[in-house]
């Protein structure tokens, strides 16, 4: 079975050799390079073309959220994990709209960090579930905010295709598993058909719906309740 190559991004020498000496002993794992700032996170990303990025937000210079923000452009195939101390929707909010495609905070457990980054070497996304909510009320809030011309406006768009209503019965059951975390390969097990068929299903998916990223599609399922966050 083939490593998932990592390159780890900490400002603290110390916490990159104890993640480096926690992950390799797991044996499926394999730390490309290090990084200890967002300019050199570019560079030695550049130069190993890891599969998954381990990104800490607060460092000198360049952080993390405008290096995530710059590899995504540069090297949209290596996929970001922030893990930071920060507990922060500010923080949380920023790292996926910069492109990341989950976000785990210090303080988690060992197994859930690797948790995260096998969700996305399989290319799903991974939201520490404590802060996930917060997705969900950005969109309870917006939702409170509105008026009744809004509503009845937001009602009325649901015939354009922005709304379920251009999926057909297929695709609402992938794109309803993509969302809850499963990879091709398991959603094709649940409805019995090929990952490669479930590959063609999402991108129809998104290209009906106009998303570019796994993390707008889990927003997309929250806004239109084909998904909750308990």
């Amino acid at each position: 079975m083939e490593k998932v190559r990592i390159l780890l991004v900490d400002d603290h020498e110390v916490v990159r050799t104890g993640l480096k000496a926690f992950l390799e002993t797991l044996g499926r794992f394999e730390i490309v390079a290090e990084a200890a700032s967002g300019m050199e996170a570019i560079q030695r990303t550049l130069e190993t073309n890891p599969a998954i990025v381990l990104m800490d937000i607060s460092m000198p210079g360049m952080d993390g959220l405008e290096a995530t923000r710059q590899l995504k452009k540069m090297c949209p195939a290596s996929q970001v994990l922030a893990l930071t101390v920060h507990d922060d929707k500010h923080y949380f909010m920023e790292m996926l709209a910069a492109g990341a495609s989950g976000y785990l905070t210090k303080q988690a457990a060992a197994d859930e960090l690797v948790s995260a980054l096998d969700a996305i070497a399989q290319g799903n996304v991974y939201l520490q579930p404590a802060l996930a909510r917060w997705l969900l009320e950005d969109y309870q809030w917006l939702s409170s905010r509105r008026g009744a011309a809004a509503n009845a406006a937001i009602e009325e768009a649901e015939t354009e295709p922005t709304s379920l209503n251009v999926l057909s019965a297929r695709e609402r059951q992938v794109l309803e598993l993509v969302a809850q975390g499963y990879s091709n390969q398991d959603i094709g097990q649940r409805l019995d058909l090929s990952h490669k068929t479930i590959a063609r299903h999402r991108e129809r998916i998104m290209k009906k719906l106009n998303l570019h990223s796994r993390t707008e599609l889990v927003k997309f399922a929250i806004r239109t309740k084909l998904i909750t966050l308990e």
